[in-house]
C-alpha cells in the first residue's frame, strides 16, 4: 500500500522562523492589535437617538381649549393672590420631531397676555401655546358639608 503525503509535510515540523531585523512583538502589545475598535464612530449614538421615543404635541379639542382659556382668565383675575398652580406643558425636542410633556408646580407671578406666557414666582415662564392643562385649587368647586 502506498503512503499518502501531505502537501506541506516536509516543513510542518520545522521551527518557526525568527527575523533578525524585527524582534517578536511582546504579547501585551500583540493583544492590543486585536482589541475592539469603533469602525463606525457615532453609530451607537445614532442608533440610540433613533430609538429614543418622543411624544407628539396633541392639538386641544375646542372644549379643552375653552376650558384652558377659562382657567387662564381666572388666574388673570386672581393674579394678586399668587395662587399655587400646576402646569402641564409641551417642550419640543431639539433633535427630532415631537417632544415631551412636563409638569411644573409653583406660585403664579403673572399672566402676560401680550407675550402669551404664564410666569411663576421662581422666574420660570410657560408659553400659553405649549400649555395643555393647568391645575389649581381655584378651579376646584368648594365642597358643601
Amino acid at each position: 500500500m502506498k503512503e499518502e503525503k501531505f502537501e506541506y509535510e516536509d516543513i510542518i515540523d520545522l521551527p518557526r522562523p525568527v527575523s533578525k531585523k524585527h524582534p517578536p512583538i511582546p504579547v501585551s502589545e500583540m493583544a492590543a492589535q486585536f482589541s475592539s475598535f469603533a469602525a463606525l464612530t457615532g453609530y451607537d449614538d445614532a442608533v440610540t437617538e433613533t430609538a429614543r421615543l418622543t411624544d407628539g404635541k396633541q392639538a386641544l379639542t375646542e372644549d379643552e381649549e375653552n376650558l384652558l382659556n377659562a382657567k387662564i382668565r381666572m388666574l388673570l383675575d386672581r393674579e394678586a393672590d399668587r395662587p399655587a398652580v400646576r402646569i402641564t406643558y409641551f417642550v419640543p425636542d431639539r433633535r427630532k420631531e415631537g417632544g415631551a410633556f412636563f409638569t411644573a408646580a409653583g406660585f403664579l407671578r403673572r399672566v402676560d397676555e401680550a407675550s402669551r406666557v404664564i410666569i411663576l414666582i421662581d422666574g420660570r415662564s410657560f408659553p400659553m401655546d405649549d400649555i395643555s392643562d393647568i391645575e389649581s385649587v381655584l378651579f376646584t368647586p368648594l365642597k358643601k358639608d
